[in-house]
């Protein structure tokens, strides 16, 4: 008699970001924050919030903060790339709400996400989309 009913085996990287994302993404009032929180680290000082069916079929963030370089857009969709930190002793400075660079790459691992954005210098803006 076999006690073992399934091998063991490396998950889909797809599925390990979801599953990680659930940690930090649990329902669109979470969303909302690490928006909210990421507009305020970009210096905002407005935040318009359009919400559709309880964030459940649409949620957009607009704000006012420095933007996204053209160039470092698609980059804020991976996981742990962040502009806050770039060594172990930034840790110890940290004056953001964010800086592990899991916010954005949480929300498109568990939703579709159109990105867009314009540095404060830029004549117009970019976007990048995930699904």
């Amino acid at each position: 008699m076999t006690l073992v009913k399934h091998r063991i085996k490396a998950l889909d990287p797809k599925l390990v970001n979801q599953i990680a994302a659930g940690e930090i993404i649990e329902r669109p009032a979470s969303m909302l924050k690490e928006l909210i929180e990421n507009a305020l680290d970009a210096g905002a000082t407005s935040i318009d919030i359009e919400v559709e069916k309880g964030g459940v079929k649409r949620l957009k963030i607009t704000d006012n903060g420095h933007g996204i370089l053209h160039h470092d857009l698609a980059m804020a969709l991976s996981r742990h790339a962040t502009s806050k930190i770039e060594e172990l002793s930034d840790l110890h400075q940290i004056a953001t709400l964010g800086f592990r660079g899991e916010a954005l790459p949480s929300i498109a691992s568990v939703t579709r996400l159109k990105l867009t954005s314009r540095a404060l210098d830029a004549d117009h803006g970019f976007e990048v989309t995930s699904e």
